[in-house]
């Protein structure tokens, strides 16, 4: 009997910790390639969370109204990897991001580059499912 208990508890265990493996999405899934986006904006929100991080970028549109983009960027340690630190892009900052448009036809994307204003590149990379 305890045996038999042990393994049923092993095995709810198992599963319950498989629950963050089905949660990660395919970012074709959530963007669609076919729909690329340039913005220029100001950095006025970072989120350095996982699984991915993000950057929210306001938009001031020929009128003057301004929109904010929310762009998911690569995984943390992904970014690390690639040379970001905590100065690599702050609030306040004026970036051109290039990405794929979200699917939902939300004001965001998935983040393929972003260029600072001196032109200089803090991430660079192809489309990929990170």
């Amino acid at each position: 009997m305890r045996k038999k208990l042990a393994v049923s508890l092993a095995s709810v265990g198992l599963l319950c910790s498989m629950g963050p493996v089905f949660a990660h999405h395919s970012v074709a899934g959530e963007y669609d390639v076919n729909k690329p986006v340039t913005v220029k904006g100001t950095v006025s929100k970072i989120e350095w969370t996982n699984p991915h991080a993000r950057i929210y970028v306001d938009v001031a549109d020929p009128n003057g109204k301004v929109t904010t983009w929310n762009f998911e960027l690569q995984a943390r340690s992904a970014l690390t990897r690639l040379g970001w630190t905590g100065k690599s892009v702050k609030i306040g900052d004026t970036v051109t991001v290039e990405g794929d448009r979200a699917r939902s036809g939300a004001t965001g994307g998935h983040a393929t580059a972003v260029l600072l204003a001196d032109g200089s590149k803090v991430l660079m990379g192809a489309n990929n499912d990170n």
